[in-house]
């Protein structure tokens, strides 16, 4: 794909950071996350108004001002630790396409055509104590259709706080007199100075990773829940989500297409915590208010869909019921963030099992479902497509909605040799679909 360089800057607040704010401590959960960034991109279709010449203007403005609230993301870190709040900025790279259209890129997604959409392709990648915090890249085709792409550094938030920074964005654009207010919250809650430093990990990317994106459209994900919720058995599940039910499918399928057993395959699951604590945290809160637990254990490697469900909720209810509803004890945060570190970075875990410990594979789902994500309109319409690129952690799942609301769209992350058995496993193909009818550019043909 052939790609020109418009631009380069660096995009400031469009005022000064407040004296006292100019020191930005991380929480004990920030300063536990791995030092990755987080990627996101949007695409949007041609507009005939605004041109491109003014498109970008407007973003560029309505960026100064988003930075004014989430004035972290224009500083600098000032050691592990904290944010310098000196507001040198976020990096801004816009490009123009010359091989490809907006069609091109939604009739084939590959990672190869997608990774250069991204600012310095910087998608998972750590994020230097030097660098940038926050890196966006304006990409122009020549449709008039756009990608924008957002990298965040992972330690001042997780996924909930960039969709919410990329739909405040969007509403400054139209609406740059809108008052937007943002809790600051995770360092005044948990703060680090209780604790020793979490132990410093980074992902390790593992070669010949590949990534496959999965669409289970509503009507499917709803003959899924009938299925679980119908069961003969005792376990008979009652008002399964989309969540539960797609997780179960997809673990069920790589478990028995990997040829992996279910006694010795951990369910692991990350959790957006922040309406699960007592009291509840608003939903705008800055910074990383996310963890993981597992599914309750499983012997049975013949476990049925409505079983994977029953052990999940468990999971989620033992960890919810020890560790999130008494974080207003910071005695048991220390214990907390411990347990969210257990998984190294080849996605093993070490497990207790009476005095011996086993390794254990593992399939890990992360949920960036209810995000608003396609809410995000600057003006010329709401994106036809947003999502995630390839993850280097093997296992890994990213579910998002799809564009109507009712679907989901798992991103799976596997070696290449274990993806092959997986995308053709017949019961995951009875309710995924491995090519999906995306939205298409009249203005590309």
């Amino acid at each position: 794909m052939e790609m020109e360089v418009i631009s380069r800057e660096s995009i400031k607040p469009c005022s000064p950071t407040p004296t006292h704010l100019r020191n930005y401590p991380l929480s004990l959960f920030d300063n536990a996350v791995c030092p990755n960034s987080v990627p996101l991109i949007y695409f949007y279709a041609p507009q005939e108004s605004p041109d491109e010449a003014a498109k970008i203007s407007l973003l560029k403005k309505s960026l100064s001002q988003a930075l004014c609230i989430y004035y972290p993301f224009a500083g600098r870190f000032k050691d592990p630790t904290s944010v310098h709040c000196n507001d040198e900025g976020v990096s801004l790279v816009v490009t123009r396409i010359k091989t490809k259209n907006l069609s091109n890129i939604l009739r084939n997604p590959t990672d190869a055509l997608l990774s250069p959409l991204f600012p310095d392709e910087l998608q998972w990648k750590d994020m230097g104590l030097e660098s940038s915090l926050l890196a966006v890249q304006i990409n122009c085709f020549a449709c008039g259709g756009m990608a924008i792409t957002v990298c965040m550094s992972h330690k001042v938030g997780d996924a909930s706080t960039l969709f919410n920074f990329f739909n405040d964005w969007s509403t400054l654009t139209q609406q740059p007199h809108t008052t937007v207010a943002l809790p600051h919250v995770g360092a005044s809650l948990f703060p680090q100075s209780h604790f020793p430093l979490p132990r410093q990990y980074s992902f390790v990317p593992h070669h010949n990773m590949v990534c496959r994106r999965l669409v289970f459209e509503g009507s499917k994900i709803d003959s899924l829940k009938a299925l679980v919720s119908s069961s003969s058995s005792s376990q008979k599940v009652e008002n399964p989500t989309r969540f539960e039910v797609v997780v179960a499918l997809i673990y069920k399928c790589a478990v028995s297409a990997l040829g992996l057993s279910v006694s010795n395959t951990l369910l692991r699951a990350a959790i957006n915590f922040r309406k699960r604590m007592i009291p509840p945290l608003p939903d705008k809160s800055l910074g990383n208010l996310v963890s993981s637990f597992y599914a309750s254990s499983m012997d049975n490697d013949e476990v049925e869909l409505h079983e994977l469900v029953t052990k999940t909720r468990e999971g989620l209810a033992l960890f919810c019921d020890k560790y999130v509803r008494n974080f207003g004890d910071l005695k048991f945060v220390s214990e907390f963030v411990t347990f969210g570190q257990a998984v190294t970075t080849d996605n093993k875990s070490s497990c207790e099992d009476g005095e011996k410990k086993k390794k254990k594979d593992m399939m890990f789902f992360s949920g960036w479902c209810r995000f608003s994500a396609y809410e995000a309109d600057f003006g010329w319409g709401r994106p036809v497509w947003v999502t995630t690129v390839l993850c280097p952690v093997k296992n890994s799942v990213v579910l998002m909605d799809t564009r109507d609301g009712k679907g989901i769209e798992a991103v799976v992350c596997m070696l290449d040799k274990d993806m092959a058995m997986f995308e053709r496993h017949v019961h995951l193909l009875r309710y995924a679909s491995l090519e999906p009818n995306r939205w298409t550019c009249s203005s590309c043909s």
